[in-house]
């Protein structure tokens, strides 16, 4: 039977790059942007792929996930990845943050993904895979520079609530888990970032892959090794 996963973000970076990853392997995708008319790349991917459907979807807007969970009912989806966040104001000193900005973050980058997985649950059957894309950002014990209050907050956040949301739902048979994609070249990462959308992908794939449900609640880095809160 074709397995199923469904992507959010996923009209570029990282989320276009695990489109092309699970359609090139023959799995049905379900990419999730806020503008499909808008997402060139997606577009040319679906009149490439029959597998391939594209749903519109703000995270930050809640009833366009209920809309999404409404129309998927309870068609099975083997892997959830939740990839749209952002980075919010770059550059921004303590002293710049302003409290909208921060709220702003948080909820893209740690409530969101959250209701989203909430909202799709009747899609996700035993044997299925969650998995938040979050930061090594996001670990207090990596912090060895300060700044970035707004995303490193958010994604310790994501992933403490990650963490509590795998314990919660373990009977159901659910591994969830949060990943690091490593310093990527994309739009938030930077040209000089260290590898690409496609490393970080095949990486963070076989991660997945792997996934068993005792693995469920841990955080961990793109090429598998365990990364500390």
């Amino acid at each position: 039977m074709t397995q199923s996963v469904l992507i959010t973000g996923a009209n570029r970076g990282i989320g276009l790059q695990f489109c092309k990853h699970y359609l090139a392997a023959g799995w049905q995708v379900i990419a999730c942007c806020r503008q499909p008319a808008q997402a060139t790349a997606l577009t040319e991917l679906a009149q490439q792929y029959a597998e391939l459907s594209v749903e519109p979807l703000d995270i930050a807007d809640h009833k366009q996930i209920e809309a999404l969970a409404k129309r998927l009912g309870s068609n099975k989806i083997d892997v959830l990845v939740n990839n749209a966040g952002i980075y919010g104001p770059k550059g921004a000193s303590f002293e710049q943050v302003t409290t909208d900005d921060w709220l702003d973050v948080l909820h893209i980058d740690t409530i969101a993904p959250l209701l989203v997985t909430r909202a799709l649950k009747p899609s996700l059957k035993a044997a299925s895979k969650v998995a938040f894309i979050s930061s090594k950002m996001g670990s207090i014990s990596d912090n060895q520079s300060g700044g970035s209050y707004m995303y490193r907050s958010a994604k310790a956040a994501l992933n403490a609530a990650v963490k509590s949301l795998a314990h919660d739902w373990y009977d159901d048979e659910l591994a969830i888990v949060t990943l690091h994609p490593g310093w990527v070249q994309t739009d938030m990462g930077g040209p000089n970032a260290m590898i690409t959308t496609e490393q970080s992908v095949a990486g963070m794939t076989k991660v997945i892959e792997q996934l068993k449900l005792g693995d469920s609640g841990q955080f961990i880095n793109y090429d598998g090794a365990p990364i500390p809160w």
